[in-house]
This record gives structure tokens, sequence and C-alpha cells, in this order.
């Protein structure tokens, strides 16, 4: 069966297979994987009815086939995922359905409501599969915070997947799912898909509505996409994108109708910005650094003009990423309190005590620190400084990205300082960890698109495996559109770069 979303709808438009056995052979595959010795722990469940919704789908394209072929390419106009299943990340809300976000303290919830990405690519016809592993909360980079367990990487189960969205990412390049929604504060997308060899997108702030993901940071959270080539995206993201009523920070994406063909832009003409700041990082591994190099190369043989610049408050980048972050979700997680929903400790000796035995035994470890830091940059005696602090440095950000570019199209730089580490390695120094969205927190805080490309592998030794390295490429706001086709002419000359995608 193909993986591409080209050619599975081609497949369900001619018969050779249907909505039904996608989804049987993804349950299949998830009901095996948990009996391995490692599993992937990708899917955390499959949703019950995804093979009811299958068979309709399967009706409806029969139906439209016994019509003709122009019946048949009218149905796939109106609803162009039609019978494509896609993995959920456990933080964003289908109805019906358990949402955990992998956390102790929502154990048992179920989403009343369809979120606005959910209702959206239902209404395109696309088919939810199951609920995807994650960090707590969306709080880390492996997807080792999770009360279910790590998500492992499928190039290597002995490796992290990356996080917070390792189970959709992992979910996808393992073939289980044609593509996957996730969500990103500071490149919890963009950092699982270059640890797993796939396509992952962070768009501009807005464009994909926020209604119905459990909130980390609000100013920062995004939905994103993954998949294995940038057309894989694309179609996803037309049929997500656009202003929604229940979400006033969402804006319409210009350009959008042109999601659905997508077509390689020209490089030639592109002008290129290189972080000098990112270029020195200390962090950045020789095998990345290799990648990063051969990744300029190729532009430069394109015709692309190359420039370093300076740009020094990105030095300040995850200092402000975190104290913002981290101030929003002590600000947000303050709800969960065993009052209104989730878990509840109640020893009968009082509120105050049900809220404190409640949080203390319904959050992970890495959750209460970052409430911790939250609430003390919060508290009377440092808000006035550190936040505002953070807040200005933001705000440069933004301003010093904008100028940028109006003289340059992309930036150009590693995705993250290092391919996938075992798992493990980090789980318990959370600065070594909080280090591996050096490159990426800068987007989330200028609000601007980014998109991660599979660009090469590690160089093994000894017992060591090859592992994916992803470069990303930021353009301005709602760039999106040039950003994939950018992304679409490094797939055309680098089909081989990502993990195998299964072909028919």
């Amino acid at each position: 069966m193909g993986y591409t979303i080209k050619e599975m709808r081609g497949a369900l438009k001619d018969g050779s297979v249907t909505s039904e056995k996608l989804v049987q052979e993804a349950v299949a595959t998830f009901e095996a994987d948990k009996k391995s010795e490692l599993p992937l722990n990708a899917f955390l469940e499959m949703y019950a009815d995804a093979a009811e919704k299958a068979k309709k789908a399967d009706a409806e394209i029969a139906a439209a086939r016994a019509q003709g072929s122009a019946a048949l390419d009218a149905l796939f106009a109106a609803k162009p995922l039609l019978g494509l299943p896609f993995a959920n990340k456990d933080n964003i809300s289908a109805r019906g359905k358990r949402l955990t976000c992998a956390s102790k303290i929502l154990e048992g919830y179920i989403a009343p409501y369809n979120a606005t990405v959910i209702e959206r690519l239902e209404k395109a016809g696309a088919i939810p599969l199951g609920r995807c592993n994650q960090d707590e909360f969306a709080m880390g980079s492996s997807t080792e915070y999770s009360v279910y367990g790590p998500t492992r990487n499928p190039i290597n189960r002995a490796y992290v997947s990356g996080g917070s969205s390792g189970g959709s990412a992992a979910a996808v390049a393992a073939n289980q799912a044609l593509f996957g929604i996730g969500t990103e504060t500071g490149g919890s997308v963009r950092l699982p898909a270059s640890y797993c060899g796939i396509y992952g997108l962070k768009p501009t702030y807005g464009v994909l509505s926020r209604w119905g993901v459990v909130a980390y940071g609000s100013s920062l959270d995004q939905v994103g996409i993954m998949g294995h080539t940038p057309a894989d995206i694309a179609e996803p993201l037309k049929a997500m994108c656009g202003k929604d009523m229940y979400d006033d920070t969402s804006a319409d994406l210009p350009g959008s109708e042109e999601l659905a063909d997508l077509r390689a832009c020209d490089v030639s003409s592109l002008k290129i910005a290189i972080p000098r700041q990112f270029l020195e990082s200390k962090g950045l591994s020789a095998d990345v650094a290799k990648v990063f190099t051969d990744t300029r190369d190729w532009f430069e043989s394109k015709g692309a003009k190359i420039d370093v610049v300076d740009i020094p408050v990105l030095d300040a980048s995850i200092a402000s990423y975190y104290v913002i972050a981290l101030s929003e979700a002590a600000s947000n997680l303050s709800r969960f309190d065993g009052i209104r929903y989730g878990r509840r400790v109640d020893t009968g000796e009082g509120y105050d005590e049900l809220y404190v035995h409640t949080r203390s035994e319904g959050f992970g470890p890495e959750v209460k620190r970052r409430i911790i830091i939250g609430n003390y940059v919060l508290s009377e005696q440092f808000s006035g400084d550190t936040y505002k602090k953070g807040m200005t440095v933001r705000a440069r950000i933004q301003r010093e990205m904008s100028e940028l570019f109006k003289k340059y199209d992309i930036v150009l730089c590693p995705t993250c300082p290092t391919p996938a580490f075992r798992l493990g390695q980090k789980v318990d120094d959370p600065l070594e960890m909080y280090l591996s969205d050096l490159f990426t927190t800068f987007v989330n805080l200028a609000r601007i698109p980014s998109i991660s490309v599979p660009a090469g592998m590690s160089t093994p030794s000894g017992d060591e495996t090859a592992m994916p390295i992803g470069m990303q490429f930021a353009g301005p706001m709602f760039s999106e559109l040039k950003l994939l086709q950018l992304a679409q002419a490094w797939e055309n000359d680098h089909p081989g770069c990502g993990v195998p995608v299964k072909k028919m």
C-alpha cells in the first residue's frame, strides 16, 4: 500500500485499496506492536469508530465510481482527504474520545467536542485514526515525560523520537498513518520530524485554530503537521487553515488555494540568511554541522545567494522562550484543580488539601518543575523584572526578524543541535534537554512559519545507528506556500533523505 496522500487517493479512486483496509492494517500493526519486546508506543489507542467512518467513506467512493469518472473527481474535489487516516496528538480534542495529555491528572477524561482542526479534517473526508503519545502536557523534547512511557524512534528503538509530538512523528515515520498532527510551543513538531526523518511544518501563529487544543503556552502554541512529503503537509494545511469564530487569534492564509497542487519554486532567485549565532553554537554536533554544510552547498549550487548575518538577540531566545512559556504554563495549568474535571484525590481534609493532593499525584516531575519555575517568575518579587525582560526580548526578536525578511527570503539553520539521542540519556538533565530547542524557539517567539526537512543521516560509529538529521527553512509570516514549494524543490533533488515510504 502507498503511504503518500497522492498515491493513496489514486488507489482509493481506482478501487485497488479501500479505506477500511487501511484502518484494519493500522489497527493490526498497533496490536502486534503492543506485544513486541520494544513497542514503538506511537499510538496510545485506536479510535473505535475509525473503521465505521472508513466504511462510510468507501461507500461514498463506490457510489461515485458507479456514476463515472466525473462524479468521482467531483467527490474528491469536495473531500480531497476522503478515506485517508491520520494520527492525532493526545492534547487535541476529538469528540467522545479520551483526552489525557499523557498525564494522570486527566485520566479518564473524554473530550466533549472536536477541535476545529479535527472538525475541518473530517469535513475534508479524513479519518482520525487514533490518539498518539506525547510528553506530558507537551512539556518535553523526547516524549519520555509521558505517563504511558516513552515513544521509541522507528529508525532505532533504543533512541528517542523527539518531542513533544513524538507519537505522531513516529506513527508517520513508521508508516502507521498517512500524516499526523501535533502541537508546537517551541519546536515540538519540527524536532521530532527531524529525529524521525520526515517533514514537519510549524505554521504562522493563528493560521491553524487553537480551539480544542489543551493550552501549554497560549501565546506560543500552534498546531503543526507531519508527513513524508511536502505535499502530505500542504493538503491537510489547506483543509485546516483559516479564521475560526472560536479563536480570536486565528487568521486566513494567503495563497492557500495553491496548496492543493504543490509545485517546486525557483531556488536560484532566493536570498538566504544564516544567523552567525547558530554557526558559532558550541552545542552543534559534527554530524549536524556536516549536513548543514551540505545543505548550504546545495543552495549555492542552485544559484541562491547566501549571507551570514549577525542577530545578537538570538543568543537570548531560549532564555526568553522558557521565561514566557513556563509563566504561561503555570497560569494555564492552574485550572487542573480536581474540582471541575479529571483526576480528584479527596482525603476529606478540605479544599486546600484536595488541591495539593490532586496536583501532587496527578502531575509528573517535569510538569511540576515547570509550574514551580513559572510561578516563581510570576511571583510579586520577580514579575516586574524577569517576565518583563522576557517579553522585551521577544518583541525585539519579532522586530529584527521582520526587518531581516525585508532583505531575505528565508532563514536557513539546523532543526536541532544533534541527531536523536538514546532513551534515558538526557531525561535526568533538564537543562541539557531544554537545549534541544536551541534552533527552534526563535521561530515561535517571532510567530513565523518554519519547516523541518529531512536532510541527511549521522555517521555511525561502533554499534551506533545512522540517525536522521533535519534542516529548517523559516520564512516571514504567512509564507507557508513559499516554504512548502521550497521544500518540494528540496524533495525533488533529495527523494531518499527521509525514512523509506512504503510503495504500492
